[in-house]
């Protein structure tokens, strides 16, 4: 197994950055069939079908699920969960050994995710199986959750006992991965837990995955950013000083400094894989 380089991001968690060591697509991976039309696979199995049907920035996206989804992630035991760990440090190993799971050559960015817009665990969790059909806003967005495999029942045995642990506060997050052209989540692990914590009246804890820009990529976009920014302060410093100027000139700062800080660990696109052979 080829271990990924890691780098911590401020805001916790662990980013890795992944070789270019593994043949082959990656084992979970969305391939393109046609300009509307792209499959999901595990492996050679097909787990989504998805079609888009409409006309200009807004529309539906029909979905058909397969059984057969294994999640990236072991089995969580009990004593594992009161345990405690650091989690986006320990889903991280588990995904790079794994056969089942997304990663590929990149950088990838695993953290905390504690806060969601209103209605993503309500509303925008799709509870249907195995067809539905998604909204999608203007410039393709939809920006809910999508389970892999049927959502179990809140009485279900296994929920119950994870209910225990949500009440007592060891629940282990759930794992999303984040799919930038669906502005939204899949649901890699963590179906039961999911459902225990809705059940208790509380948002799931999560652990979101996302594919983050390449070095070399963040690295060109700060220099022009760099490049519009010295341009600025060179047209304020012509100015007379002032309080007006120097204000400006703290407001330019702070928006320069949190851009650029921001860039390493934005989401970039989710590829989209062509299918070999065609």
């Amino acid at each position: 197994m080829i271990r990924a380089t890691r780098e911590s991001p401020t805001e916790g968690g662990v980013v890795l950055a992944v070789p270019d060591g593994r043949s082959g697509l990656p084992p979970l991976r969305f391939e393109r069939v046609t300009d509307h039309q792209w499959i999901l696979r595990q492996g050679e199995r097909p787990l989504i079908q998805a079609r888009s049907e409409g006309t200009g920035c807004c529309r539906d996206l029909h979905l058909s699920r397969l059984p057969g989804y294994r999640s990236p992630l072991p089995p969580l035991t009990a004593a594992v969960m009161r345990a405690g760990t650091d989690w986006p440090h320990r889903y991280a190993l588990w995904l790079e050994d794994t056969g089942h799971g997304p990663l590929h050559h990149g950088r990838w960015r695993l953290t905390p995710r504690t806060t969601f817009a209103p209605g993503i665990w309500s509303s925008d969790l799709v509870e249907e199986w195995p067809d539905t059909t998604l909204d999608l806003l203007c410039g393709g967005g939809w920006h809910g959750v999508l389970p892999l495999r049927p959502l179990p029942a809140p009485d279900a045995s296994r929920v119950k006992a994870y209910r225990k642990h949500a009440r007592e506060g060891t629940l282990a997050p759930v794992l999303l991965w984040w799919v930038s052209f669906l502005d939204g989540w899949l649901l890699l692990d963590g179906h039961d837990r999911a459902v225990a914590a809705l059940a208790e009246g509380m948002e799931p804890a999560c652990v979101e995955l996302v594919r983050v820009p390449a070095d070399v990529d963040w690295r060109a976009t700060a220099e022009q950013y760099t490049e519009a920014y010295e341009e600025r302060m060179a047209r304020l410093a012509a100015l007379p000083a002032g309080p007006h100027t120097a204000r400006q000139r703290q407001t330019l700062d702070r928006g320069y400094t949190d851009a650029i800080s921001a860039l390493p660990y934005d989401a970039d696109v989710t590829p989209m894989f062509e299918r070999p052979g065609g």
